[in-house]
């Protein structure tokens, strides 16, 4: 049979992903934890859920190899809300190809970050702390509806989530379509945007500090305030970038980095020099 006159590909020649598609990748991706490791986090799960779109768009061994192994970078985001980005991402895949590698790639490191957070506390905690004190409040009160509501709950929730590679693949076709020949500048802000992130969270996630204080006879100076006039989170600052020295110039392993780090972190706090 010839694929070429296929009904899913347009007149180009290039695979157009149907709703089918879409739906066979979100219940994949309903499994994205289990697959969660130090090194990928839910990188895995991405290329697990795409991979039999990524075989439709790309016919050629290579070319799927390449789109597979983007795709099987490190990525952590709120699983729930995930579908919306790799839906985009597919839009933008299924238009470019593999030139959309790089700008797939930006996009989800730029959005991770805000996604997480959003649906860390929107989805994962003040809606399920609201509803389920409604919900058991009422259960305790011998009314059914109290777990009725917390049923619907879980249903609209899911509903929404089985949705979210559709609204997602939307929307990113219009990013391509509307904004087609301004996806370069899409590109630059997604890139500056996950460097932002990640910038931001090495000052927040990453708390080390030195208790060493040097002392003069009856004056005791600390080192710590004098670090932090010179430039905030210096330390921090620094342990990332030798982590990134290692995972990029010498080319050491996630696993290994971690237990280094655990062994590094040991040693410091029980000579006091950092804590």
């Amino acid at each position: 049979m010839n694929k070429m006159s296929d009904n899913n590909y347009d007149s180009q020649g290039r695979y157009i992903v149907t709703k089918k598609d879409l739906r066979k990748a979100n219940y994949r991706w309903l499994m994205s934890v289990c697959t969660f490791n130090y090194q990928t986090q839910q990188g895995g799960s991405v290329a697990y859920a795409l991979s039999p779109i990524l075989r439709k768009i790309y016919k050629n061994d290579d070319d799927y190899t390449k789109a597979l192994n983007n795709h099987f970078q490190y990525y952590n985001t709120q699983p729930w809300l995930a579908g919306i980005i790799l839906g985009a991402c597919v839009a933008m895949e299924e238009k470019q190809g593999l030139a959309a590698k790089d700008a797939v790639q930006d996009f989800k490191v730029g959005t991770m970050g805000p996604l997480a957070g959003i649906g860390d506390s929107l989805l994962m905690t003040m809606i399920p702390t609201i509803m389920g004190s409604i919900a058991a409040y009422m259960a305790l009160k011998g009314n059914m509806f109290g777990i009725l509501l917390w049923m619907a709950l879980i249903f609209v929730i899911f509903f929404l989530r089985m949705r979210a590679f559709e609204f997602g693949h939307k929307q990113g076709v219009k990013i391509i379509t509307e904004y087609g020949d301004k996806i370069n500048y899409l590109t630059e802000a997604a890139s500056v945007l996950g460097l932002t992130v990640v910038g931001a969270l090495i000052a927040s996630v990453i708390t080390v500090t030195t208790p060493v204080k040097f002392k003069f006879g009856a004056v005791a100076m600390k080192i710590q305030p004098m670090l932090d006039k010179i430039l905030p989170a210096m330390i921090p600052v620094a342990i990332t970038w030798f982590s990134y020295y290692l995972l990029t110039k010498k080319k050491i392993s996630m696993t290994w980095l971690i237990l280094l780090i655990i062994v590094f972190a040991m040693f410091m706090s029980a000579f006091g020099i950092l804590a």
